[in-house]
């Protein structure tokens, strides 16, 4: 199928965006969320913003997510007026998490009282849980806006590179943190990474939601090693956050120095093509191994 001429593209989702570039459609994408942070991206227009301050602290973030959420308020905000005067024929969102990004209920409330895009936009709802999922909704993505060659091609080229990872050897028992307080572990495709990297997932199942855990409970674990991977955020910041647990002498990770921090953006929090470098990165970083600019032992 040949590209679609001159199609007009949102996207409210990072991973979207990625997508899109990917699969060379960049210069049809006219607006984007406030998270989308891929360099062909700067300077389009922005039609999201959160509820919430990303500069809180994360204590006073999981507050104020779990209160929202409780209530039944929308942690996002569409600029409704925008959307409808950019006109898109294509508008991306996703169902996955409702923390992470903007869902369609967002977008029919903010458009359901204007003259109206989005009856003539086809919204896609991306919905991967899974490593296999994400490359459905590349798929998906690239049918949507008529480059089905293209994202079957880009498909198979991440799942060659995925099958071709080199696991490590010793199969050390991992715990991934996407948040620290209070702590959650890794869920959807990233306990999949770690399998493929050679690793045991100690909290977390594929295709599953991510949780909260505890510390005395992640004690009791006695992962090999913890890898700080907190949705939303890069290697440095990580790393940040990967600090504050090097007081916890009570995990054997902290003392033995196989504390490390991952950029979560790029590689682990994102359904994108992303997740195939991240278990590749993992699987070095299981043998010890830094991957400069995409991970670091902490500690």
């Amino acid at each position: 199928m040949s590209e679609a001429t001159g199609l007009q593209i949102v996207s409210l989702l990072p991973s979207a965006t990625d997508l899109l570039f990917d699969l060379g459609l960049g210069a049809n994408v006219v607006g984007v969320s406030h998270s989308c942070d891929h360099s062909g991206a700067a300077g389009l227009p922005i039609l999201t913003r959160s509820i919430v301050s990303p500069d809180a602290p994360q204590a006073e973030i999981d507050r104020a997510v779990s209160e929202a959420v409780r209530e039944g308020r929308a942690l996002y905000q569409v600029d409704g007026p925008l959307l409808d005067r950019l006109n898109p024929d294509l508008v991306v969102t996703q169902g996955v998490c409702e923390v992470c990004a903007v869902t369609p209920g967002t977008i029919d409330a903010a458009v359901r009282y204007l003259p109206g895009c989005l009856p003539a936009a086809h919204v896609l709802s991306l919905e991967g849980r899974s490593v296999a999922g994400i490359l459905d909704d590349l798929r998906a993505l690239a049918v949507a806006a008529g480059v089905q060659d293209r994202g079957e091609q880009l498909a198979a080229d991440a799942l060659h590179d995925w099958q071709n990872i080199v696991p490590a050897p010793h199969s050390p028992r991992v715990l991934t943190l996407e948040w620290v307080e209070p702590p959650f572990y890794g869920g959807h495709w990233v306990p999949e990474q770690v399998e493929r990297a050679g690793g045991v997932n100690v909290l977390g199942a594929a295709g599953t939601d991510s949780g909260r855990a505890t510390w005395p409970q992640i004690t009791a674990l006695d992962p090999d090693i913890i890898v700080m991977m907190c949705c939303g955020y890069g290697l440095s910041d990580n790393a940040d956050f990967a600090r504050t647990l090097l007081t916890r002498t009570d995990l054997r990770a902290v003392r033995e120095g196989q504390l490390w921090a991952v950029d979560a953006n790029a590689q682990f929090s994102r359904p994108s093509l992303g997740v195939v470098r991240g278990a590749a990165v993992l699987a070095n970083l299981l043998r010890g191994q830094e991957n400069a600019g995409e991970s670091v032992r902490v500690g």
